[in-house]
């Protein structure tokens, strides 16, 4: 399989209209336009029933004593975790596009609603947890929300979008499920898989 994007190429920076963030000079961050990269792939083997799509970045601090704080940075050798940035299931298998914005389009406060994606089954990023118990941004995060790491973090971090074609037209998914759950799920039905990794950054020495 292969997968490509119009929005940003193969190891190149992702641009910041895609993220949930880009660099503000007075107050580190600011909230950006937040869309959906346009994606297409292709090359599905015989038997392919749906797809699934996962968005992760494994470059997340394990620990946030340092994150966004003035006067410190995170350190390059921190252990880094993976975030989910986007789950999506159960995507016809006659679908091989999705187009910029089409599934995000803005930050939205408290996370966007549950339901029926535009093509799928979206589950909950790792928003989520990240905003839980904050009373303007707490809530269930379904869909895409795209980068916004530590603005002081030392290292740049990195943005892996898979496509996975499966055996199965549809996974047994709940209807609140995370990235973790859509891995389980399709255990035993990926006949074969594509990626696409985007760099970004928030902070400016690092550009």
């Amino acid at each position: 399989m292969n997968l490509i994007s119009q929005s940003f190429s193969e190891g190149e920076f992702i641009p910041g209209e895609f993220a949930f963030c880009v660099i503000d000079p007075k107050t580190h961050v600011t909230l950006s336009a937040n869309r959906n990269p346009h994606l297409k792939w292709s090359d599905a083997p015989a038997g392919t029933k749906s797809f699934a799509l996962i968005c992760h970045d494994y470059d997340v601090p394990s620990r946030g004593d340092d994150v966004n704080q003035e006067g410190k940075i995170v350190p390059a050798d921190l252990p880094r975790v993976d975030f989910y940035h986007w789950s999506l299931a159960n995507i016809p298998a006659g679908v091989s596009e999705i187009a910029a914005g089409s599934h995000s389009a803005g930050v939205t406060p408290r996370g966007k609603a549950a339901g029926a994606a535009p093509l799928g089954q979206h589950g909950i990023n790792d928003y989520t947890g990240w905003f839980a118990g904050d009373k303007d941004m707490g809530g269930d995060y379904y869909g895409y929300d795209g980068p916004c790491p530590p603005w002081n973090d030392s290292i740049i971090h990195h943005y892996v979008f898979t496509v996975y074609a499966l055996d199965v037209e549809k996974l047994a998914l709940p209807e609140r499920f995370t990235g973790a759950d859509l891995h389980a799920a399709m255990k035993g039905h990926v006949l074969d898989s594509a990626e696409l990794m985007g760099l970004y950054t928030l902070n400016p020495a690092l550009l």
